[in-house]
């Protein structure tokens, strides 16, 4: 009977462990800002939650603008947004361009451009309001984060990724001629060892045996 209560335990313990680590796990990571012609593109909008704020109720406005040419202050359309439990495609330049890329739980609230042109080339705009709903109050946060995209002809190779590996070469390099020298030296100590012992013995062998059996001659006054 012990045992038994002893495996059940056991068993309650790695379940609600594996419950535990299939939790999903919210990393706010920076957007990609370099997008190609006739590629879809997502515009990454990430804002965690925590385990006391899983109950809020969320609202999210997309907006574009281009850079600024002339001097002249370029003007923001609001061109996506997602009211409360629906995303919504708004009238404008972007409609039907746009589709939302978020997931349930609201923590990524990023949206893709499905076919990138050279005119999307500006900065996004995700603005994110969120109301809390707890016992006693209902207080509410807004975050505004900006994407910066640039539009190219062509893919272009990740000068970070391309650095990194070689980088990568480098070291291994750098450690296949460390452990040759590792070798090399080892092995020379272990024959200059073999070396010293055979000479001793070489020594030992050369002395008449008469020297090796008889004992010190004593000494006299």
């Amino acid at each position: 009977m012990v045992t038994q209560t002893k495996v059940h335990l056991h068993t309650l313990v790695l379940v609600l462990f594996v419950v535990h680590l299939s939790q999903p796990v919210c990393v706010d990571i920076p957007s990609e800002t370099n997008a190609v012609v006739g590629k879809p593109m997502k515009l990454t909008c990430i804002y965690c939650l925590k385990r006391d704020e899983l109950k809020s109720k969320t609202w999210v406005n997309w907006y574009y603008k281009p850079y600024e040419e002339n001097d002249i202050p370029p003007e923001k359309t609001h061109i996506y947004k997602f009211d409360i439990d629906s995303p919504v495609d708004l009238d404008g330049p972007y409609k039907g361009r746009l589709r939302w890329d978020g997931t349930q739980d609201l923590q990524d609230l990023s949206i893709s451009i499905i076919n990138v042109t050279f005119n999307d080339s500006g900065v996004f705009e995700c603005n994110v309001i969120r109301e809390f709903v707890f016992d006693s109050f209902n207080p509410s946060v807004s975050i505004i984060k900006e994407i910066k995209l640039t539009v190219k002809a062509e893919a272009l190779g990740d000068s970070a990724a391309i650095y990194s590996e070689i980088m990568m070469y480098l070291l291994l390099v750098f450690l296949t001629c460390w452990l040759l020298v590792e070798m090399v030296y080892c092995y020379r100590k272990i024959s200059k060892s073999d070396e010293q012992a055979q000479d001793t013995a070489t020594n030992y062998l050369a002395i008449p045996s008469e020297q090796k059996d008889s004992p010190d001659a004593p000494v006299t006054k």
